[in-house]
């Protein structure tokens, strides 16, 4: 491990919203902010979570762009939330945290009803392993469970692959309500958050050519579908 990695990690211990909570620990005595999030943030403005964020550079500007609500980081990679991290503090954001996890388990650090829009932007599209698209049925069921009604879930990507198979497959058969839909973000009369914000990545890929597709939706009324069922069974 790089001496660079464990500089950052011992400075991750020492900011005030990171948090990071050893699997053992969370299973056996839960997460103390879980619904009681209002009490970490002292307000009780919506919460919107970036997931994958890696570096956290769609946190960091949307908290920008909207102080009067909270946003949430979250990501499994220690040495690229400390980026994040470390801009919010230094900036003395009030209105943007970080959580070091598996984003499997998010429903163990957020109550019901606790989150109001959640942002998926550049996940790995998973091209041999669709149970773990961060857009999949077992995912959108986890996320259901603390989302509030009617909460947004946006998807921006790279990977055509992930956009098709989240607009035609999963979004119909989940009886999940399309609100847009783009396959080419940049050449589209679109007008909102999604361009407002690149991330690294994003525009790494722009400079490579790349389209950006983008989506968002609302989970349907349905609870697990058999095709959830049987992609746990297949995991």
């Amino acid at each position: 491990m790089g001496k660079n990695k464990l500089q950052r990690f011992a400075e991750n211990l020492t900011f005030p919203n990171l948090f990071q909570v050893p699997y053992d620990v969370l299973v056996n005595e839960g997460f103390e902010w879980r619904g009681r999030w209002n009490e970490c943030f002292g307000n009780s403005n919506p919460i919107t979570l970036e997931l994958g964020c890696g570096k956290g550079d769609y946190t960091i500007a949307l908290a920008r762009l909207h102080p009067d609500r909270n946003f949430v980081g979250v990501d499994i990679k220690g040495a690229r939330l400390w980026r994040g991290a470390k801009t919010s503090n230094e900036e003395q954001m009030h209105n943007v945290a970080f959580l070091r996890t598996k984003i499997e388990l998010i429903d163990r650090m957020f109550a019901p009803n606790e989150v109001r829009e959640i942002w998926v932007t550049f996940p790995d599209p998973q091209p041999k392993k669709p149970n773990k698209r961060l857009t999949s049925p077992r995912f959108l069921n986890t996320y259901r469970r603390i989302l509030a009604p009617n909460s947004i879930i946006h998807l921006k990507t790279d990977s055509q692959e992930l956009h098709e198979y989240t607009l035609h497959e999963v979004i119909p058969q989940g009886g999940h309500q399309l609100l847009f839909h783009t396959a080419d973000l940049y050449h589209d009369p679109y007008q909102g958050e999604a361009k407002m914000v690149q991330t690294f990545y994003e525009q790494m890929y722009l400079s490579e050519g790349k389209p950006i597709t983008y989506l968002t939706f609302q989970l349907g009324a349905e609870g697990v579908t058999h095709e959830t069922t049987q992609m746990e069974n297949d995991k």
